[in-house]
């Protein structure tokens, strides 16, 4: 059986992953090996990190509208703010809530006025 070098194809193939590591430094943006594994390991690390980033920021957000009910006492404490808000039916996500209390107070005054109507 004659030989296969698979010199074009595996450069090619090789070539495409090292698009993965161009921040890399040292061995593991030269090494084919190396490169497979960090590559994998970026695409995980991406895959949980955007699920991470998702409740990273709803915590902000809970926290900066916290921060603000106590701070200008227009509640008592977040769950109860947010609990009448869905009883009134004012659906407001806590990313435009976030948004309100630091940016217009005021608007949050009027939201809370009209929960406790």
């Amino acid at each position: 059986m004659t030989r296969t070098k698979r010199g074009n194809i595996a450069r090619r193939r090789r070539a495409k992953t090292r698009l993965f590591t161009v921040s890399a430094r040292g061995a593991h943006s030269t090494l084919a090996r190396l490169i497979a594994q960090g590559t994998i390991r970026a695409l995980a690390s991406a895959h949980r990190d955007r699920k991470r980033q998702k409740r990273d920021f709803r915590r902000l957000w809970i926290t900066r509208i916290n921060a603000v009910i106590h701070q200008t006492k227009v509640f008592y404490s977040y769950s109860k703010l947010i609990y009448n808000l869905y009883k009134g039916q004012l659906l407001l996500n806590r990313k435009i809530l976030a948004q309100i209390a630091i940016s217009n107070r005021n608007s949050l005054y009027m939201i809370s006025g009209e929960i406790r109507k």
